[in-house]
């Protein structure tokens, strides 16, 4: 069951264009000469219920134009989207109960009240019930573990408790779906983990259908089945992680500590990427990886050898490159 259908969805921006300096000031009060920006170029997809999708693109992609047509927060220029059942732009009460977003840079929270105060609020909002209230808010405060900070003003709480207690608001109301713009931006590596795994919780758990924004592949190698690339404004890949990987990356890096070979001066048909005493690491074409461990095998006594894909960024930015067409701009 879809409960996310995008079809031929395009959405244009209107602007004036205007020269330089004072002189372009006084020009464009008298002659205006409006353009159209296409945002979001006739994309289409589907969302199954309880999918886990990283939606992942440069900045000025589209991502979050997208995101916003999809909430309701701004119209389709043309095409259509459908949510739980709904079109989000008619924005019905009904609807709104079905979703959340949590931006990473955006904060719900009343910034000088301790954080249980606006999810009291929030039930008022979405009129939760008491039972419904007092048992999703006992299994997420276990489940981020932040007893100990609930009455505690949300400005004084770390980056990563406010991000849990973001996620803890967003959740409240039992939505189907969850919008996740950058929730682990500016975490640290530790904190970083923590969220992904309390977000693969929470989609296991009680199956909403997450799409997750972020720049950390790390987000997205851990947490998402299925990626949909977008660069400016149009789909360039919808498939499973997996296959971003198998069907675009040209390359393997290899790592070689060896027993007794202090320098590795050999020529590869690669790169070196690094070189320290009795360890090499190296990036080749897929096609000359038997070969070269073959061949190393052979030369040299191999304490330990390791083989992993190249860096997803990598990967990324080539379909970046080879699948997208500028954007489209109309006088």
């Amino acid at each position: 069951m879809n409960i996310i259908e995008v079809k031929n969805l395009t959405r244009d921006y209107e602007y004036f264009e205007k020269d330089p300096g004072l002189k372009g000031a006084f020009k464009v009060l008298f002659s205006k000469k409006k353009r159209k920006k296409r945002a979001v170029n006739e994309l289409s997809f589907t969302m199954k219920k309880g999918e886990f999708i990283g939606l992942i693109g440069p900045n000025g992609a589209g991502k979050t134009t997208l995101i916003k047509m999809m909430t309701g927060i701004i119209k389709p220029t043309s095409g259509s989207v459908q949510v739980a059942g709904y079109t989000p732009s008619q924005l019905k009460n009904d609807f709104k109960k079905k979703y959340a977003v949590v931006m990473g840079q955006k904060s719900q929270l009343w910034w000088d009240l301790p954080a249980i105060d606006s999810f009291h609020l929030n039930k008022e909002i979405y009129q939760i019930n008491e039972a419904d209230f007092n048992t999703r808010l006992e299994h997420l405060i276990e489940l981020f573990d932040v007893k100990d900070c609930l009455n505690q003003q949300v400005r004084k709480l770390s980056l990563g408790q406010r991000m849990k207690m973001e996620i803890i608001a967003s959740l409240l109301h039992g939505p189907e779906i969850l919008f996740l713009d950058e929730p682990t931006i500016g975490l640290d590596v530790i904190a970083q983990k923590q969220m992904r795994h309390f977000l693969q919780k929470i989609n296991s758990e009680t199956g909403v259908s997450i799409i997750l924004t972020s720049h950390y592949m790390e987000d997205i190698k851990h947490l998402c089945d299925r990626v949909i690339i977008i660069n400016e404004g149009q789909k360039v890949f919808d498939d499973e992680y997996n296959q971003l990987l198998k069907n675009n990356g040209d390359f393997k890096i290899l790592h070689v500590t060896f027993d007794d070979l202090e320098d590795f001066t050999d020529t590869v048909e690669g790169e070196i990427l690094s070189k320290a005493p009795y360890k090499v690491s190296v990036k080749l074409p897929k096609s000359k990886v038997n070969g070269f461990i073959r061949s190393t095998f052979e030369k040299y006594a191999i304490d330990d050898i390791s083989i992993e894909d190249e860096d997803i960024s990598d990967v990324i930015e080539k379909i970046y490159k080879e699948r997208t067409n500028t954007h489209e701009e109309i006088s």
